[in-house]
Protein backbone atom coordinates (compact mmCIF):
# COMPACT_ATOMS: atom_id res chain seq x y z
CA UNK A 1 0.00 0.00 0.00
CA UNK A 2 1.19 3.54 -0.66
CA UNK A 3 2.27 6.19 1.93
CA UNK A 4 -0.36 8.32 0.44
CA UNK A 5 -2.58 6.13 0.61
CA UNK A 6 -1.62 4.82 4.39
CA UNK A 7 -3.75 5.73 7.10
CA UNK A 8 -1.67 6.02 10.66
CA UNK A 9 -2.96 3.12 13.17
CA UNK A 10 -5.05 4.86 16.39
CA UNK A 11 -2.17 4.91 18.74
CA UNK A 12 0.13 7.22 16.16
CA UNK A 13 -3.27 9.81 16.29
CA UNK A 14 -1.81 11.08 20.08
CA UNK A 15 -1.72 15.11 18.94
CA UNK A 16 -5.44 16.87 20.58
CA UNK A 17 -6.41 19.27 18.52
CA UNK A 18 -9.12 21.66 18.74
CA UNK A 19 -11.61 22.52 15.72
CA UNK A 20 -11.93 26.16 15.85
CA UNK A 21 -14.92 27.80 13.97
CA UNK A 22 -15.28 31.31 12.79
CA UNK A 23 -17.85 33.46 14.39
CA UNK A 24 -18.42 37.07 12.30
CA UNK A 25 -19.86 39.87 13.85
CA UNK A 26 -20.50 43.42 12.09
CA UNK A 27 -18.30 46.17 12.96
CA UNK A 28 -19.86 48.53 12.89
CA UNK A 29 -18.26 50.24 9.52
CA UNK A 30 -19.58 47.75 7.00
CA UNK A 31 -17.39 45.19 7.55
CA UNK A 32 -16.67 42.41 9.89
CA UNK A 33 -14.59 41.22 13.07
CA UNK A 34 -13.57 37.23 12.99
CA UNK A 35 -12.88 35.50 16.07
CA UNK A 36 -12.76 31.74 16.27
CA UNK A 37 -14.48 29.63 18.90
CA UNK A 38 -13.34 26.14 19.99
CA UNK A 39 -15.49 23.30 18.72
CA UNK A 40 -14.94 19.56 19.08
CA UNK A 41 -11.52 18.21 20.00
CA UNK A 42 -10.38 15.65 17.38
CA UNK A 43 -7.40 13.45 18.17
CA UNK A 44 -4.85 12.72 14.99
CA UNK A 45 -1.61 12.78 13.69
CA UNK A 46 0.84 15.00 12.06
CA UNK A 47 3.15 15.06 9.61
CA UNK A 48 5.21 17.65 7.29
CA UNK A 49 4.42 17.98 3.79
CA UNK A 50 6.36 20.76 2.53
CA UNK A 51 6.11 24.41 2.39
CA UNK A 52 3.59 26.96 0.69
CA UNK A 53 4.17 30.20 -0.34
CA UNK A 54 1.49 32.97 0.05
CA UNK A 55 1.52 35.92 -1.34
CA UNK A 56 -0.01 38.70 1.35
CA UNK A 57 0.68 42.75 1.97
CA UNK A 58 2.54 42.78 -1.79
CA UNK A 59 5.06 39.79 0.07
CA UNK A 60 5.56 36.12 -0.55
CA UNK A 61 5.96 34.49 2.93
CA UNK A 62 6.71 30.69 2.92
CA UNK A 63 4.48 28.85 5.86
CA UNK A 64 5.56 25.38 6.99
CA UNK A 65 2.64 22.73 5.57
CA UNK A 66 1.52 19.36 6.87
CA UNK A 67 -1.05 17.01 6.31
CA UNK A 68 -2.81 16.01 9.18
CA UNK A 69 -4.86 12.87 9.79
CA UNK A 70 -8.35 12.34 11.77
CA UNK A 71 -11.12 10.26 12.11
CA UNK A 72 -13.67 11.19 9.58
CA UNK A 73 -16.61 13.01 12.14
CA UNK A 74 -17.25 16.03 11.47
CA UNK A 75 -17.57 18.07 8.32
CA UNK A 76 -14.83 20.73 7.59
CA UNK A 77 -14.43 23.57 5.44
CA UNK A 78 -11.96 26.24 4.17
CA UNK A 79 -13.12 28.51 7.15
CA UNK A 80 -12.02 26.65 9.61
CA UNK A 81 -8.73 26.22 11.03
CA UNK A 82 -7.15 23.45 13.60
CA UNK A 83 -5.45 24.63 17.10
CA UNK A 84 -2.35 22.31 18.53
CA UNK A 85 -1.82 24.10 22.20
CA UNK A 86 -0.85 27.63 20.75
CA UNK A 87 -0.14 26.55 17.27
CA UNK A 88 -2.90 27.45 14.35
CA UNK A 89 -3.21 25.40 10.83
CA UNK A 90 -5.31 27.28 8.67
CA UNK A 91 -6.92 24.76 6.59
CA UNK A 92 -6.66 23.92 2.70
CA UNK A 93 -8.17 20.95 1.79
CA UNK A 94 -10.00 18.13 2.90
CA UNK A 95 -9.41 14.83 1.32
CA UNK A 96 -10.28 10.95 1.50
CA UNK A 97 -7.39 8.38 1.33
CA UNK A 98 -10.02 5.86 0.57
CA UNK A 99 -13.89 5.34 -0.21
CA UNK A 100 -14.43 3.82 3.32
CA UNK A 101 -14.46 7.45 4.85
CA UNK A 102 -12.93 6.15 8.14
CA UNK A 103 -10.24 8.63 7.78
CA UNK A 104 -9.89 12.52 6.39
CA UNK A 105 -6.28 14.10 5.55
CA UNK A 106 -6.54 17.61 5.84
CA UNK A 107 -3.85 19.65 4.19
CA UNK A 108 -2.85 22.53 6.37
CA UNK A 109 -0.73 25.46 6.70
CA UNK A 110 0.48 26.50 10.57
CA UNK A 111 -0.10 30.20 11.08
CA UNK A 112 2.25 32.75 12.26
CA UNK A 113 1.72 33.23 15.49
CA UNK A 114 0.46 37.44 15.16
CA UNK A 115 -1.83 36.23 12.53
CA UNK A 116 -3.54 33.29 14.20
CA UNK A 117 -5.14 35.84 16.79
Amino acid sequence: MATSLHHPPLGARRRRFVLERPLEQPDGFGGVLRRYVAGPVLWGAISPSGLADRLEGGRTDTLPAYRVTLRARVAFDPTMRLAAGPRRFAIRAVSEPDAKGRDLICHVEELARESAS
